[in-house]
């Protein structure tokens, strides 16, 4: 279980509860519902209190969160940790794993390396990545704790992206290109005026051979976004051969998440990781 506190400052003093939990602590509103519905999931000075009282400067405010129903199955694989507290687990995800378990994959995705993981260390707790990267895509993958710390930090992630384009970039610039599915059986995209906007932000970094290593900032979220804007622009990236570059050299795509920053949402600290690619340069010469 984790118990999180606050203290009731003079903005909140002499107002209800209800209101600092949604505005301060920014609970969701499920989470809120269900913490009442548990005998000790919301006190004030070590007593219960609903959430209509009204708080005084000074009260502390207890919230403990109950651990989840998982039902994963575990598997080998640790997961390669990079940053960890009570909180956050931020992990380095290998280019060919899958996170999430589907039809295809059961007991072999990040999902079943992580709550190995937290198993073993005798957590129980339900896999939350926010975000998600595509199989062939590696890097790093926060996954939040708890629902509080995954409905504060939906959205309020900075990443940074490492790609190699089989295009001569230079400089910067900013593809706006909408992306549709045509097929809705299939995950493939194509930029398309049907589709929903799409904006991928670039700087190219180095010329490797007949490539580019670029960094790269996305604007909006969409499916295999930066692999459908630059095998749009004629430039797929190195490896990719769902959208056009079959190589011998690499089996997925040159994709990495190279960089994540966020404030974290309950310390209020900034927090940033960086890795490095798996791949090397060596094999776009």
């Amino acid at each position: 279980m984790r118990v999180l506190e606050f203290v009731i400052d003079d903005e909140y003093s002499n107002r209800k509860l209800y209101s600092f939990l949604r505005r301060n602590v920014q609970l969701s509103l499920r989470l809120v519902r269900r913490l009442k519905t548990l005998p000790e999931g919301i006190l004030c000075n070590g007593v219960p209190i609903r959430t209509v009282d009204i708080v005084k400067k000074g009260d502390v405010i207890t919230l403990n969160l109950p651990e989840d129903n998982v039902n994963i199955t575990p598997c080998e694989l640790m997961p390669d940790v990079v940053y960890e507290d009570s909180d956050l687990l931020i992990v380095n995800k290998p280019p060919m794993l899958p996170i999430h378990e589907s039809h295809n994959h059961q007991g072999d995705t990040l999902q079943n390396s992580v709550s190995a993981y937290l198993m073993k260390k005798g957590i129980n707790c339900a896999f939350r990545a926010i975000g998600r990267l595509d199989k062939g895509t590696s890097g790093l993958v926060v996954c939040a704790l708890n629902s509080h710390t995954a409905s504060r930090l939906s959205g309020n992630i900075e990443k940074e992206y490492l790609a190699v384009a089989t295009g001569i970039y230079e400089g910067e610039g900013t593809i706006d290109a909408p992306i549709y599915r045509p097929d809705p059986m299939k995950t493939y995209r194509t930029v398309d005026e049907r589709g929903d906007r799409a904006v991928t932000h670039w700087k190219a970094v180095e010329r490797i051979g007949n490539c580019t290593l670029l960094k790269i900032r996305l604007e909006t979220g969409r499916t295999h976004q930066i692999r459908v804007h630059f095998a749009h622009l004629g430039t797929a990236l190195f490896g990719d051969t769902m959208y056009g570059c079959v190589s011998e050299k690499l089996c997925h795509q040159a994709l990495h998440c190279h960089k994540v920053s966020l404030v974290h949402p309950v310390t209020q600290k900034e927090i940033v990781c960086v890795t490095e690619p798996p791949w090397n340069k060596e094999i776009f010469e």
